[in-house]
């Protein structure tokens, strides 16, 4: 049966049931838990990072606003941007240059499953990971280190998922040009370090020049990061924030699918 006639199978038949989604699901959250360094990378670095930050620097309780630190303002919003990013930008494009190099979703085009669910899949599993990998920055950051949660959640979890879109966005430009899943980690880190450096990510973005702290505000990294920071200090999120953003998936997507190949 060739990938058009399943196609039109899985058409007429209405498509696979809840049940092969829940069970495609457990299958992508396993082979996630059996990644060793893509589960705990996610994790460790970021919070590793932050108690590094919080214990080299004694002015991490100074108030920028009312009821918001300098931890809060500068450092949680570069942890958040960076378990989003590492998950959307390195983990989820290697996982799919895997299953593409054992063509996988090849074998997938002519079954009632499709290629399309894997990454539907994937997505579902990687964002839940981003969820846990969030909260446990800020349960760190609150027991340890004192740090406020989010004074306007709603706008908080806005901004959240337009941050984890845009990764998203990157992470599919990354997939679709990395031929083996090597190639998608390495593509992935340099995106990674190359947006994040210039989003604050080894620091306050005001200590760079003015040029690349302007190209690292429309950035994804940065512009989530600049977000964040407005919501904490109850100020509008600029709407180059919502724009880059926005952007940054809208583009990301487009490239993806020009250029992505399920073999």
């Amino acid at each position: 049966m060739s990938a058009a006639s399943a196609a039109a199978a899985r058409t007429r038949a209405g498509g696979p049931g809840a049940g092969a989604w829940l069970r495609l699901v457990q299958a992508e959250a396993r082979m996630t838990v059996r990644d060793t360094a893509g589960l705990i990378i996610p994790f460790g670095m970021p919070m590793l990072i932050l108690v590094m930050q919080a214990m080299a620097f004694d002015d991490l309780g100074t108030p920028v606003a009312e009821g918001v630190t300098v931890l809060d303002y500068f450092l949680l919003p570069v942890i958040v941007a960076m378990v989003v990013a590492t998950i959307a930008m390195i983990n989820m494009p290697s996982f799919l240059a895997t299953y593409r190099k054992t063509h996988l979703l090849r074998r997938l085009a002519v079954t009632p499953a499709s290629p399309v669910m894997v990454l539907i899949a994937q997505l579902i599993v990687s964002f839940a990971q981003m969820l846990l990998g969030v909260g446990m920055a800020l349960l760190v950051g609150a027991v340890f280190f004192e740090a406020s949660m989010p004074r306007h959640p709603w706008l908080t979890a806005l901004v959240f998922l337009a941050a984890c879109t845009a990764m998203y966005g990157v992470g599919m430009i990354v997939a679709s040009i990395a031929p083996t899943p090597n190639s998608a980690v390495a593509i992935g880190l340099v995106a990674f370090f190359g947006i994040g450096a210039l989003g604050g990510m080894f620091g306050p973005v005001g200590n760079l020049p003015e040029p690349l702290a302007a190209v690292g505000s429309w950035l994804p990294f940065g512009a989530a990061v600049e977000a964040l920071q407005s919501t904490l200090v109850t100020e509008p999120v600029p709407w180059q924030n919502w724009a880059s953003l926005g952007g940054s998936a809208v583009i990301g997507t487009g490239v993806a699918a020009l250029l992505f190949r399920w073999e």
